[in-house]
């Protein structure tokens, strides 16, 4: 930013609040940053066809972050990237674990079981994908600011489609000179950008004001499919190939998946969408010794596909395994010859457990193992904030588990279950009250993490057409793409992929825009 008025600028109560809400809506449908409406808006009897569609939570205002942070918090991605995918390699590392939650963690434990049946059937695909998404805080004391590392995502990373459409809305909003455009055409882009709305408030922002970077997410983690796609080659069998999206069923976060399927069509590579709940149904095994994966088009069964790459949106919570044949769906896409992405290890290595175990104090000796380069490996230490395990063996989890029990000091703290997606995780005064609950010797199946504490940031909060006006936190996810070879260890892609930025009022303290805390947003560098 290179003015020095308040921002975001005050807004009237009126007419021009009112026309810039609306500005975001009409822009929102109209270029995809949508979401079907939430059954509390819109039950099922009010729209039995699923054709309804509102604009996705939205801030009115790029949010300031400083430029220091996100160009750190980008810069590594890579690094972790390598860490992830040679975590996802060592088997040993992962089943001990394992055995340490499994007790008290039963989705954890099946996972695990799955892929003990397939490596004793014979994994068949050496090559594993990974679309991953490290989500970050940054953290202030006193006047020094750094990122603090919240988790590291290694399944169904969500939100690269709307992230860049999100980024797109506020360019438009705020025209300037973009030093890196988005598309070749830039007299497309001049057109597409607004001359009526921030430099025309009551306190305006001109033009150039703001410094808001490119966001390449959705075109750089169809890129990654991409690559995998080709690493798998033509079909032996002489199908044509494909990539498979396995959603959940009443996805409504669907605008999202659909920009990076409508990337990969640009490249002429068939994209298909199936609810991980019909898999069974609607693909098939080869009896070969590969084992090729082959999806027969639901409308038209006599049309088969080969899949060279299945991307999983789904089957990363256990609310996706409502029945036994879930878990065979899980197996039959572990034991093919499709590309994962991502495979059970790799979904295990995301687990709030591993980054326990790479970020407990004192020191990086775990993270040294996967990461021996010390410049690398002290680049991703200094985003570890402390995270401690909940065990009794360990003078570490004795600790923890003094400081999860004490009225006083849990408030400086969350406690995390192994579970991606919002929702789940329990929060200062709620931490004692959660362990009376659970078993004591199921406690070592969660991880207690120092909080971050964050900057003051204001803005405004477009939900379901209604304005939430305060202070606000912002979280920075960086996307990464990954393709390696889990036998020989060999990386044969690597990319930073773009980045999200997730906003939520400052009195929440979930923030899963799809689990309804949190709202898309972008940055405004500062």
């Amino acid at each position: 930013m290179t003015s020095n008025a308040p921002y975001p600028p005050a807004l009237d109560a009126g007419l021009e609040t009112e026309r810039l809400s609306q500005t975001i809506k009409d822009w929102s449908i109209a270029n995809g940053l949508a979401v079907r409406p939430p059954p509390a808006l819109v039950g099922q009897n009010q729209d039995p066809e699923g054709i309804l569609a509102i604009n996705a939570p939205v801030t009115l205002f790029p949010s300031p972050f400083p430029k220091s942070c996100f160009e750190e918090a980008k810069a590594i991605q890579t690094n972790y990237n390598e860490l992830y995918a040679r975590i996802s390699q060592d088997e040993e590392f992962l089943g001990r674990l394992v055995q340490e939650v499994a007790g008290g963690d039963d989705f954890i434990a099946k996972l695990w079981e799955i892929h003990l049946k397939v490596k004793e059937e014979g994994y068949v695909q050496n090559l594993s994908l990974g679309l991953f998404r490290s989500d970050y805080m940054v953290h202030q004391d006193g006047d020094h600011l750094q990122i603090k590392q919240v988790e590291f995502n290694t399944i169904a990373s969500s939100f690269g489609g709307l992230s860049a459409q999100t980024s797109l809305l506020h360019q438009y909003l705020s025209p300037c000179h973009l030093k890196h455009s988005l598309t070749h055409d830039t007299n497309t882009r001049s057109r597409h950008l607004s001359k009526t709305e921030y430099p025309l408030l009551t306190t305006p922002i001109p033009p150039n004001t703001l410094n808001l970077p490119p966001n390449t997410s959705a075109h750089s983690l169809a890129a990654g499919l991409r690559a995998a796609y080709e690493a798998y080659g033509p079909s032996i069998l002489n199908h044509p190939t494909c990539i498979l999206f396995i959603v959940q069923d009443g996805e409504r976060n669907i605008f999202d998946q659909r920009h990076l399927e409508y990337s990969l069509q640009q490249s002429s590579i068939p994209v298909f969408r199936l609810p991980f709940s019909q898999l069974l149904t609607h693909t098939t095994l080869s009896p070969t010794p590969l084992r090729q994966l082959l999806y027969h088009l639901p409308h038209n069964p006599s049309q088969i596909f080969e899949v060279a790459v299945t991307y999983l949106r789904a089957g990363y919570g256990p609310n996706d395994y409502p029945a036994p044949s879930s878990w065979l769906a899980r197996r039959r896409i572990e034991t093919s010859n499709t590309i994962p992405c991502p495979t059970i290890l790799t979904q295990l290595a995301g687990m709030k457990k591993v980054q326990q175990v790479l970020a407990t104090p004192p020191g990086p000796s775990t993270l040294a193992k996967f990461i021996p380069d010390e410049e690398k490996s002290s680049a991703l230490w200094r985003t570890f904030t402390n995270i401690y395990p909940l065990d009794s063996s360990s003078p570490a989890g004795r600790e923890a588990r003094r400081l999860a029990t004490d009225p006083k000091e849990c408030l400086k703290y969350v406690m995390k279950p192994q579970r991606e997606g919002g929702g789940n995780n329990f929060y200062k005064g709620a931490i004692p009250e959660q362990l009376k609950k659970v078993p004591e010797e199921h406690w070592n199946s969660f991880i207690l993490m120092e909080l971050i504490t964050p900057p003051a940031v204001q803005n405004t909060i477009l939900r379901q057409g209604k304005l939430e006006q305060g202070g606000v936190i912002c979280e920075l996810g960086v996307y990464g793409t990954c393709l390696w070879d889990q036998k020989t260890g060999q990386v044969k892609h690597n990319e930073e992929a773009g980045y999200l930025l997730r906003t939520k009022g400052d009195q929440s303290e979930e923030g899963g825009v799809a689990a309804g805390f949190g709202c898309m947003d972008s940055v405004a560098l500062v």
